[in-house]
């Protein structure tokens, strides 16, 4: 079972690298670089917890609900409208330019980390899970990774476990390196780095909503 465990590994790095730059990827530096690699790291869980359902679902014959015409084009939507809106959110947020200050003692306080409190630790596990979910392209992805796997392997629910355990496992390691780089290179960026970043990460988000929108309209159109 071993050799099993060791192919899904392969197919999650091959995710990580060919596939592994979409939405959730921006997502994840964004979230890195200015709330921290912890809660990056809640967003990385979310998206993993997302991809298991999804693999979950696709084994046991539910994926049927959203791959129906009606619910694919409305799922393609409502996926597009989202990722519109952190895009618009990302693209105008501000990077705070550092103060200088003539008095000593200020610039002592300016030294001690500021506590900016944040969303709930379980916001980011959400904005991860829902991130995906509704995008179907997502969901038709997984099923057709999940059919071809289980035709492969006669349906053996261990050894598809074994599998899909690998590809998860791999994919989720590969979102935390992700935040951690991004993370690590916070200290190097200045804030109008930061801030063409925030611009460009936007922007991506935007581009896909809009992808996404015009993907399954288009979709619609061929199929009446």
């Amino acid at each position: 079972m071993s050799h099993l465990f060791f192919e899904g590994m392969l197919l999650g790095l091959t995710l990580a690298t060919f596939f592994g730059f979409g939405p959730a990827f921006f997502a994840l530096v964004q979230t890195s670089i200015h709330r921290g690699f912890k809660s990056a790291s809640l967003l990385a869980f979310g998206i993993f917890l997302n991809d298991l359902l999804m693999v979950v679902l696709c084994l046991m014959g539910s994926i049927q609900i959203v791959t129906e015409p009606s619910n694919y084009f409305w799922f393609g939507i409502t996926a597009g409208v989202v990722l519109i809106i952190f895009g618009l959110v990302t693209y105008s947020r501000k990077v705070a330019e550092p103060k200088d200050t003539d008095n000593d003692s200020d610039k002592d306080n300016n030294d001690l980390p500021i506590v900016v409190k944040g969303p709930p630790w379980i916001t980011f596990i959400a904005k991860g899970f829902f991130m995906n979910i509704v995008n179907p392209f997502v969901w038709i992805f997984w099923v057709g990774v999940v059919v071809g796997i289980s035709a492969r392997l006669g349906g053996d629910e261990h050894k598809l476990t074994t599998f899909f355990s690998g590809t998860l496992i791999v994919v989720l390691i590969s979102d935390l390196l992700k935040a951690y780089a991004a993370f690590s290179l916070k200290k190097f960026l200045t804030p109008k780095m930061i801030q063409l970043f925030n611009k460009l990460a936007g922007a991506g988000l935007i581009i896909f909503g809009f992808y996404l929108i015009g993907r399954v309209i288009f979709d619609a159109v061929l199929t009446t």
